[in-house]
């Protein structure tokens, strides 16, 4: 247990150690290498690369160099990521085996590793973080600690001013004024629809009760989406934290996150969070005398798409089937147990303790007229750039597509991007000026949902996405409602014939109509949503659905059934790469003699097209 006192003692003396990692310019001898140990540079063997560094610290006997595990720093295409501050070098793509270099060249030569340092987009070498135009246009708030601190340290978190605005709340403040301060900053939730967060706290505030909740949604279930588990791994204590600010403005002193087991390493570190902060005082009864009580624990979703849904993830929490619940009531006024709960999504409660600490204005004062503050994206697909981004509200697409995401990889042009995930729309090349908020988004056809962003070149078939995104919509529907349950697969099976070339132009008036019909009948949000890929790509290309079902081809050459692969005789020089690297043996020709290809043979994979190096061969 640690007094109030002794935690500002803690805050003190532990930020005056880290000041190297913010400060480029600490007075200090000692070098912390931080190492992300983020899912994705997990994956390319951070831990073994932590693991090497300590053993060759310990061999050299490197007493003033720390390595320190982190969560991400956001560049994913450059992982694994290893930063050495206070001099802040930016070390891309390093391997176990490029540990030694770094501690004999770096540590103890004082001088550069040149081939790891990271490299921009036009080649240009950057020795520093901040160099990098990944970073340039963007704005940490939720992420502020992501790549920062060790997330399993409570005390790195603490020197950070961690658990300084609950004790600004519970010591200085009354719920009623820390509602009004979220509902002036002009929060709104991260988790899809952009309801004010300040007006949901009050709701539940107001709802009679003998029992209230706190509830954090982290069932982060969007195809590319990665921003809550990225948070929950970087920054477990800001979420903590911030449920218990919600619980004190709401009169809750019980909370749950809802986080879904495929994210074993984000449950981890936030159970080690739970414990510290149970350890230290934090969390428990009568927290620092103020009679405040909070505890917290854990819920393991199955994987259930729909459990992102409010209702629907109530229901899993209380061990039923994740089906949404018919609303009214909202879970405000009747939610766990029949109780009023208030849920907010990871990174709106991530947004929290920094309002708290800043002021409303400060908040406010970022984004624009009605989004305020920033979002987080998962930026992924065809962009050279793949990674976690947070910008202001109202950054144009085109501002995070080209600069921070540096663009289309191999010369490929834009064709469109995809926000909200299978909830959201497709955005053509006609909107990339399009500022990135919530009412915007909506006027365009698409949404902001959770945060992630799909781009995708000029090779993609738009049919095909709209089929993929459905596909997923109909596995994932808990087939409560017929609308959902029946429509959606009838709109699946129209698309599945036009990729094979089967459907006719009557298909695309059905499929329009049904889709309009869905979203109005349906129970709950995933439903609702659901044909919004079709109808975003049915407006902004069309022309491609003509081709698939009038002309019967795919212009993108992406549906195999509609493809016709050919080889240009004036341009193939007999190399016999295609022959070679063709999976089913169908294409014929004998050296310095032109192929061709068998169409009774050939699967239509377009591993000849990939492959040729004269670009002889197409779709």
């Amino acid at each position: 247990m640690k007094t109030l006192e002794e935690i500002n003692q803690i805050r003190k003396t532990k930020r005056e150690e880290l000041d190297l990692r913010v400060n480029l310019d600490a007075k200090t001898r000692e070098k912390h290498i931080l190492v992300c140990r983020g899912t994705g540079c997990t994956s390319s063997h951070s831990p073994q690369i932590i693991e090497t560094f300590q053993t060759l610290i310990k061999e050299k006997d490197l007493k003033n160099v720390k390595v320190i595990q982190t969560g991400c720093f956001g560049l994913c295409a450059k992982g694994p990521i290893v930063i050495i501050r206070p001099e802040d070098t930016f070390y891309a793509l390093v391997t176990p085996e490029d540990c030694e270099e770094i501690i004999n060249t770096h540590l103890i030569e004082g001088k550069l590793v040149e081939r790891l340092l990271c490299k921009d987009i036009d080649n240009t070498v950057v020795k520093r973080l901040d160099e990098l135009n990944f970073y340039k246009k963007q704005k940490r708030i939720a992420l502020k600690n992501c790549g920062v601190i060790n997330p399993e340290n409570i005390d790195e978190y603490i020197a950070f001013d961690g658990y300084k605005a609950l004790e600004k709340v519970l010591k200085e403040m009354t719920p009623e004024e820390v509602i009004k301060t979220i509902t002036e900053s002009g929060l709104r939730g991260r988790g899809g629809a952009g309801f004010p967060t300040g007006k949901k706290w009050e709701f539940t505030k107001m709802a009679e009760g003998d029992q209230k909740y706190v509830v954090c949604n982290a069932d982060e279930g969007d195809p590319g989406a990665f921003m809550d588990r990225s948070i929950l791994e970087g920054d477990p204590h800001c979420v903590i934290e911030a449920m218990m600010i919600a619980g004190f403005a709401v009169g809750a002193n019980k909370g749950y996150i809802y986080v879904r087991a495929e994210y074993p390493i984000a449950v981890h570190r936030f159970q080690i969070a739970i414990n510290q902060a149970k350890d230290y005082g934090i969390l428990g009864k009568n927290i620092w005398n103020t009679g405040f009580d909070f505890d917290l624990e854990i819920r393991l979703g199955a994987g259930a798409f729909v459990c992102g849904e409010e209702t629907a993830l109530l229901e899993s929490i209380e061990g039923r089937r994740g089906q949404p619940r018919v609303k009214p009531p909202f879970p405000a006024n009747k939610g766990l147990w029949g109780k009023p709960t208030l849920i907010n999504n990871v990174e709106t409660y991530a947004n929290v303790t920094k309002i708290i600490l800043n002021g409303a204005k400060w908040f406010n004062s970022i984004g624009t007229e009605k989004s305020k503050g920033t979002k987080v994206f998962a930026l992924g697909g065809n962009v050279n750039n793949v990674g976690l981004v947070e910008v202001p509200m109202g950054t144009t697409l085109r501002e995070i597509v080209f600069d921070i995401g540096g663009g289309i990889p191999n010369g490929k042009g834009f064709k469109a991007a995809q926000t909200g995930g299978p909830s959201g729309g497709c955005i053509p090349a006609e909107h990339l000026d399009t500022p990135i908020d919530y009412e915007s988004l909506a006027q365009i056809g698409s949404m902001m949902g959770s945060g992630g962003l799909i781009v995708m070149d000029d090779t993609k078939c738009m049919v095909n996405l709209a089929k993929f995104y459905l596909g997923f919509t109909v596995d994932e529907s808990c087939g409560k409602c017929t609308p959902c349950r029946i429509g959606t697969k009838r709109m699946l099976e129209m698309l599945e014939r036009i990729t094979e070339g089967k459907g006719e132009e009557s298909d695309l008036y059905k499929l329009e109509k049904l889709a309009l019909s869905i979203k109005k009948a349906s129970v709950c949000g995933l439903g609702q949503t659901a044909p919004n890929p079709v109808l975003s790509t049915l407006k902004y290309f069309r022309n491609e659905y003509i081709a698939h079902v009038r002309d019967k081809k795919c212009p993108a050459g992406e549906c195999k059934a509609l493809a016709n692969i050919t080889i240009d005789p004036e341009k193939c020089k007999a190399c016999g790469i295609c022959k070679k690297n063709c999976p089913a043996g169908a294409i014929i020709g004998e050296p310095k003699v032109v192929h061709r290809i068998d169409p009774d043979i050939c699967i239509k994979c377009g591993t000849c097209v990939d492959k040729c190096p004269f670009h002889a061969i197409s779709k």
